[in-house]
């Protein structure tokens, strides 16, 4: 019979944690502004990065080793402490970026543990922000290469959808790993000549002094380029490209292939049913959408307030493009959560309905004008806060603004400044007159607890959180409608 008492145990480590008299270890980390202590024979047993780091630095006169780890937060260092010498790990109320950085951190710490916990909760419960930070996140893992089960989940969502990262700006900059476990996927959904042009420009890109004129390359150059494509040749399609595409694409750069492989291309095209000694991959799947079936039905608009072009504004301003997504091509579902006109004006529905949803945009109509103003707020709206305190949260993320529509001409985007009172979640005792709250910048109120009743709600022009002021034309108002939407990464 084995007793276990795991959680009195992780409590005394963490009192040893927090004891400030028999320390021998100092991690200074942001830069050697903040620093903590810590015990060698704890961090060694549970972190075979800090046993081998603490063996090559040599104590101080105090018999203190000092670890400098400049890169890394306070915040996050704490956190790993506490999960070292505790096994506690508390993630409530933090941003998911944090959550992420934090994913790295103990993987660089080799707290294979924690950092496996962390990576499947990304993947079953934080898939949207995933999408959203797609480029990011992709280049990260592979870099780093020990997040297998988020690799094949990114790469999941990059077969379905290529234009993710082969029409990025920052294609060029994939890390080899990357494109490689791309180019071995059977189902990516790219003609073959489409890949290999992505390759060779992914290719010539690692070799800026490559000549521009490619009549102007030497023997060299061309060795120069199938060195570095070595590990990306093998894996294109070759035989499944047809006689022009060969002949405008592949020909330009046969001398990067191998001369037994270009000799059964060009046999191939010639004479398909003859064998040839090149090993023939098969042919990409390529998946067949399902038109939806016809209907006369009028589609139901997904709003009363806003329209296609605005969600696609929207869109643009939520993933920081400069280019803005057309109308076919919005990459998020605005998925309809809540509507005044249909579930009530009341502040408190809006605590009731909104409570718990995450990356949410309220929209509001000015009552008796074509006004149009909202925000965007990438957390977690929460209604449970008892007494009379509010909480700010703390996002780099949230936005509010204007949007085009009748006479308003131009719509005017405010980004947060002050990220620490980005959005304010309302306790319970005032949630009858609040409504959603955006850091002095725009918010919805009402003392007669119905927004249309009052003109209370407000874009403020002093004090406001926001890089610029919404301007409309009255500070103060009411309105007609407002809606509330959630917003889903499609791909």
């Amino acid at each position: 019979m084995s007793l276990k008492f795991f959680e009195k145990l992780s409590q005394n480590f963490i009192e040893l944690l927090n004891d400030k008299e028999d320390y021998n270890v100092i991690i200074e980390v942001e830069n050697k502004e903040k620093s903590f202590t810590a015990h060698s024979n704890v961090l060694k047993y549970r972190s075979s990065y800090f046993r081998q780091e603490l063996e090559n630095i040599q104590p101080n006169e105090k018999n203190i080793k000092i670890i400098i780890k400049s890169s890394i937060s306070s915040k996050i260092f704490d956190v790993i402490l506490k999960y070292i010498y505790g096994g506690i790990v508390n993630l409530e109320k933090v941003e998911t970026r944090f959550i992420f950085d934090l994913m790295l951190i103990a993987n660089e710490f080799k707290l294979t543990e924690l950092s496996n916990k962390l990576e499947t909760i990304f993947i079953e419960d934080k898939a949207s922000w995933l999408k959203t930070h797609f480029s990011l996140v992709y280049r990260t893992i592979f870099v780093k290469e020990n997040f297998k089960n988020l690799e094949n989940f990114c790469n999941d969502i990059v077969a379905k959808y290529p234009n993710l990262i082969f029409d990025s700006l920052d294609f060029t900059s994939l890390p080899e790993s990357a494109l490689v476990s791309l180019l071995k996927r059977d189902d990516l959904q790219m003609k073959e000549v489409e890949i290999w042009d992505y390759v060779i420009k992914w290719g010539i890109t690692q070799n800026p002094t490559l000549p521009t004129n490619l009549r102007d390359w030497t023997k060299e150059n061309f060795l120069t380029l199938k060195t570095t494509l070595q590990q990306c040749l093998p894996h294109i399609r070759y035989f499944h490209i047809t006689i022009i595409e060969i002949y405008d694409k592949i020909r330009p750069y046969k001398k990067i292939l191998d001369k037994q492989l270009w000799e059964d291309i060009n046999q191939h095209l010639a004479a398909p049913d003859r064998l040839i000694k090149s090993n023939i991959l098969p042919a990409r799947s390529v998946l067949v959408t399902e038109l939806p079936p016809r209907t006369n039905e009028p589609k139901e608009p997904f709003s009363t307030i806003i329209s296609e072009d605005h969600a696609a504004e929207i869109s643009n301003w939520i993933d920081r493009k400069t280019a803005t997504y057309s109308t076919t091509n919005i990459p998020y579902k605005f998925e309809l959560i809540l509507r005044g006109t249909r579930d009530g004006l009341a502040p408190q529905t809006f605590w009731n309905i909104c409570h718990g949803h995450v990356c949410t945009i309220v929209v509001a109509k000015v009552k008796g004008t074509d006004e149009i103003i909202g925000g965007y707020n990438p957390l977690t709206w929460d209604n449970t806060l008892n007494g009379n305190s509010n909480i700010w949260m703390e996002t780099n993320d949230s936005f509010i603004f204007s949007l085009k529509n009748g006479n308003i001409q131009n719509s005017i985007l405010s980004r947060v400044k002050e990220t620490k009172c980005a959005i304010l979640n309302v306790c319970k005792n005032y949630q009858k007159i609040h409504g959603p709250y955006f850091g002095y910048g725009f918010s919805l109120y009402s003392k007669e607890s119905n927004f249309n009743l009052d003109s209370l709600s407000y874009c403020c022009n002093f004090f406001s959180y926001y890089e610029k002021r919404i301007k409309i034309s009255s500070t103060k108002f009411s309105i007609d409608n407002y809606e509330v939407f959630k917003v889903i990464r499609k791909f």
